[in-house]
C-alpha cells in the first residue's frame, strides 16, 4: 500500500481552491528558494535562520522537517488529503509528480501535481478519523484506519455527497459520546502532562520566580531573594511586603533535587517562630517522612510538589502578572460540553 499524506491548504484552507483547481499541493516558504532532494537538514536549518531570523528554533525544525518531508519522502502515487474547512470537506488525490519549484503559486513554494479524484464530508467520518485528521501539523502521514474510513465514505470528485448518516436508535450516538468523551479526557491528560514538562524544564531561578508570581497572584507581595546564601528562605511573602501584617509567609524552593527528606523539613523549619506561615516548594517530591514531619510541626508548613504547582497554575493563571506568565505561555481551549 502507498503512503496516505495529510497536507493542509495554509491556514483556514486558504489554498484549498488553488489546490483543487490547479490540480498540486504545495509547501514551503518562499524565502528559502528552492530546496533539492536530499538536501542536508542542518543545510536546511541554516538557510531558515538566516531567512527567518525572528523565528523560534523549535519552529523552524519543524518547518526543516516538514519540508524535507515534501522534497524527500511524499512519492509519485502517494495518496494525499487535504482538508476545505468552509465546505467541511476531505479532498482524495495521488501525487503525479516529482517536487518542482514553481511561482505559479504565491511568491514560490515546492509544489507537486496532482490528481484529485474524490471528496469526503468530515461529518460521515469516525470520531478517531476526525481527531486524526485534526493533527495541527502541516504534513504527516495518515494510519491505515483513517485512510479506510475516509475510502468507505469518499465519492467523486464534484458530485453530491450523501448526507451525514443520523442514527435512528440511540445506541450509536451514545457509542460517538463515549468516544468523544474518551478523546477529550485524553486530550486533558497530555496537556497536563505538558505543562508539567515544562515546569519540570524551568531553571532554579525561573521556577522561583513563578512560584512568587502564584503568590502575587493570590493577593500577597512577594520579595524574592537575590542568588547566593538564602538562610533557607528565597521567598518572603506578606500582604503589605514588610511583614507587618499576618499571614507572614517563609518560602523554600528546590528545584530538580530529588525527593525531600524530613531532614530538609526540619532545617527550614529552624528559626521560625509561632505566627509565620511556611511554603516549601519541591519540583522532586517529598518523601513519606518528610510529609509526616510537616504533619507534626507546630508551624503552619504547606508542601507543594510539582502536580500541585500545576494546579495552582492553572487555577491562578489569568491573575498571574507578565512576567510570571511569560515563563509558562498557556492558550485556553475550549472543547463542547
Amino acid at each position: 500500500m502507498a503512503n496516505v499524506w495529510m497536507l493542509r491548504a495554509g491556514r483556514d484552507s486558504e489554498h484549498v481552491d488553488e489546490f483543487i483547481a490547479k490540480n498540486i499541493v504545495a509547501l514551503g516558504w518562499s524565502k528559502t528558494g528552492e530546496i533539492p532532494p536530499g538536501t542536508a537538514k542542518e543545510k536546511l536549518l541554516k538557510v531558515l535562520e538566516q531567512k527567518y531570523p525572528d523565528a523560534k528554533p523549535a519552529t523552524r525544525m519543524t518547518w526543516a522537517a516538514q519540508l524535507l518531508r515534501f522534497v524527500n519522502e511524499l512519492q509519485v502515487g502517494d495518496a494525499v488529503v487535504t482538508y476545505d474547512s468552509n465546505q467541511r470537506t476531505y479532498f482524495l488525490g495521488t501525487v503525479a509528480s516529482p517536487p518542482e519549484w514553481s511561482t505559479e503559486f504565491e511568491a514560490g513554494h515546492h509544489v507537486r501535481r496532482m490528481k484529485w479524484t474524490a471528496q469526503v464530508p468530515r461529518d460521515n467520518l469516525g470520531v478517531a478519523t476526525r481527531n486524526t485528521l485534526g493533527a495541527i501539523q502541516t504534513l504527516f502521514k495518515l494510519n491505515s484506519d483513517a485512510w479506510a474510513d475516509l475510502e468507505k465514505h469518499q465519492v467523486p470528485l464534484g458530485s453530491v455527497p450523501p448526507a451525514a448518516e443520523h442514527p435512528v436508535d440511540a445506541a450509536p450516538a451514545r457509542e460517538t459520546e463515549a468516544e468523544t468523551v474518551q478523546l477529550r479526557d485524553e486530550t486533558v491528560q497530555k496537556a497536563i502532562e505538558f505543562i508539567e514538562d515544562a515546569l519540570s524544564r524551568l531553571s532554579w531561578d525561573d521556577m522561583q520566580e513563578l512560584v512568587a508570581g502564584l503568590l502575587r497572584a493570590m493577593g500577597y507581595i512577594t520579595k524574592v531573594s537575590p542568588p547566593g546564601p538564602d538562610r533557607g528562605v528565597d521567598i518572603f511573602a506578606s500582604p503589605d511586603g514588610l511583614g507587618l501584617q499576618e499571614p507572614r509567609i517563609f518560602v523554600e524552593v528546590k528545584h530538580r533535587d530529588g525527593s525531600m527528606g524530613a531532614k530538609e523539613i526540619r532545617a527550614f523549619l529552624g528559626g521560625r517562630k509561632q505566627g509565620d506561615r511556611c511554603l516549601f516548594v519541591s519540583s522532586g517530591g517529598f518523601s513519606k517522612d518528610a510529609r509526616y514531619e510537616a504533619e507534626r510541626s507546630h508551624i503552619p508548613l504547606t508542601l507543594l510538589n510539582l502536580a500541585e504547582i500545576r494546579k495552582l497554575l492553572l487555577d491562578h493563571y489569568d491573575k498571574l502578572d507578565a512576567e510570571a506568565r511569560d515563563l509558562i505561555p498557556l492558550r485556553k481551549i475550549y472543547w463542547p460540553a
